[in-house]
């Protein structure tokens, strides 16, 4: 087991929590117009993002980090033992519990799970098989995601795959009571010291973005507004699962905007190694300057 990525922001470590990397074939489909085309012309993404034939690579992780004693959880990733459509997801047995474990965040100790949006890849790790039942991973914990978020799957015409990572994933949470909805203003709202929920729309209607600050230093977690460095690079690059992909498109524009030529450390959800940088204009649009991390 590899020990965990992390970096420094003022006063607070954020550690990237490595599930599975997705396979070779996710990149077509999530971003199709992500060609192999398109990625040759930015050479800044291999070979960290992309390979040498113009294959995208994309992660499965967590962002860990505690803020005023608190420890803090950014998404669970796909989960173990899951019956999932997509079979990259499907029945996976990750040591994802021992590597969160190793980090510093053993599953008791978790206060609080930001929820940046409820797809399956996101919410995997909220519950775990317990004798037979599908319980809360992390039971002292507040799970927290947005209200928009929640009530538009509510009213949702779901597939039995979505029906089924919702009794799974996000029903047993509701009913042990630790899911809380928030009402988040267009300003964002604070849920721990330094730690604020951004509305950015589009890939989903209550979607957040996660920014971090102390000590005058700020980083801002993705979630699915940016799934790759590409869209950078493209911004116009959606994903194929983008329930109002204008919209998406404009958060990903304004959230971009607003940190180019930033000190604020952009962390991506689905970003491969070297999965975090600064975001500076170039050719009409940005790239991503990388920041190594640092490991413990």
């Amino acid at each position: 087991m590899t020990t965990a990525d992390h970096w420094t922001v003022g006063d607070v470590t954020v550690h990237r929590v490595d599930e599975v990397p997705l396979p070779p074939a996710t990149g077509p489909w999530l971003l199709p117009d992500a060609t192999p085309e398109v990625v040759a012309g930015h050479e800044w993404l291999r070979p960290g993002f992309a390979d040498e034939e113009g294959v995208l690579r994309l992660d499965s992780h967590s962002f860990a980090f505690t803020v005023d004693g608190a420890r803090v959880l950014v998404d669970t990733g796909i989960g173990n033992g899951k019956e999932r459509a997509n079979p990259a997801w499907h029945d996976l047995d990750t040591d994802y519990l021992q590597r969160l474990t190793a980090a510093g965040f053993h599953p008791d100790s978790v206060d609080l799970v930001i929820l940046t949006h409820l797809h399956a890849d996101h919410v995997g790790w909220n519950t775990r098989a317990t004798d037979g039942a599908w319980l809360p991973t992390f039971p002292g914990a507040r799970y927290v995601t947005s209200r928009v978020e929640r009530e538009f799957w509510a009213g949702y015409a779901m597939d039995e795959a979505r029906r089924q990572l919702f009794r799974d994933s996000v029903i047993p949470v509701e009913e042990a009571g630790l899911l809380d909805l928030l009402d988040i203003p267009a300003e964002g709202t604070e849920v721990a010291p330094g730690v604020r929920l951004v509305p950015t729309p589009g890939h989903t209607p209550g979607h957040v973005a996660v920014e971090l600050t102390s000590r005058g230093r700020t980083a801002m977690i993705t979630g699915d507004c940016v799934h790759h460095p590409v869209q950078l690079a493209a911004p116009g690059v959606g994903a194929c699962v983008d329930i109002d992909p204008v919209r998406s498109e404009a958060s990903r524009r304004e959230l971009l905007g607003s940190l180019a030529g930033t000190d604020t450390l952009l962390l991506g959800t689905h970003f491969a190694p070297p999965t975090a940088g600064y975001v500076v204009a170039h050719e009409g649009a940005y790239r991503l300057s990388p920041t190594p991390a640092g490991s413990l």
